[in-house]
């Protein structure tokens, strides 16, 4: 669905979505990061992907509620 959406804004020029494995944080059910910042988004919906894309890759504002926190000890 991210894809797909990305590639229906025409924003497929300037933002590449890759499909991976589990990132290290499956126990958080479906996951994404955003680089180059790194954040980690966990129990990602497809109801979602709008608000991250207008919101974070547009915007440059992480959605918090989706938001994964790591500390200095937790290894991703």
């Amino acid at each position: 669905m991210l894809l797909k959406r990305i590639k229906e804004l025409g924003l497929n020029t300037i933002i590449r979505a890759q499909k991976t494995g589990c990132l290290d944080v499956c126990d958080f059910g479906p996951a994404l990061v955003v680089y180059p910042e790194g954040v980690f988004y966990g129990s990602v919906s497809i109801n979602d992907v709008d608000e991250i894309i207008s919101s974070h890759i547009l915007n440059n504002i992480p959605v918090e509620r989706l938001r994964l926190k790591f500390d200095r000890t937790t290894q991703v």
